[in-house]
């Protein structure tokens, strides 16, 4: 007389789903990332009650002691049309002005001129309030 169980049970555990939502967790904070791209040049920023995250393609930046930045390579103001027209190849873009809070209006109006002229949106960086 056999009194045993027919069906054994295995005690291995498949780790295949646990993976798969890492995987996913990854991929997920790899994407989102990549939308905050912070300036490298040290500038005081203005704060503003709100602030939205742009997708940035070209950065400008204006350090208090009134030098261009295009993409972090410095730029007189003479050719700062030419390094965006390059930078944004003829196509609708956005630029990010990254601009000290000391630096008079009209160097930030200037620049905004050149990016309405080559047809891109500007959009100001500010640091939440």
């Amino acid at each position: 007389m056999n009194l045993g169980s027919k069906h054994k049970v295995e005690a291995s555990f498949s780790m295949s789903s646990m993976t798969d939502v890492i995987f996913l967790l990854l991929i997920f904070f790899m994407l989102t990332s990549s939308f905050i791209t912070p300036s490298g040049l040290p500038v005081n920023l203005p704060s503003s009650k709100s602030s939205s995250i742009v997708m940035q393609k070209v950065s400008v930046t204006i350090t208090p002691d009134l030098k261009y930045y295009v993409n972090e390579s410095e730029v007189r103001l003479g050719r700062l049309e030419l390094v965006l027209k390059k930078e944004l190849k003829g196509k609708e873009g956005v630029v990010v002005l990254h601009c000290d809070k000391s630096v008079p209006v009209e160097h930030l109006v200037n620049v905004a001129s050149i990016a309405t002229s080559l047809k891109a949106k500007i959009s100001l960086a500010t640091k939440p309030d």
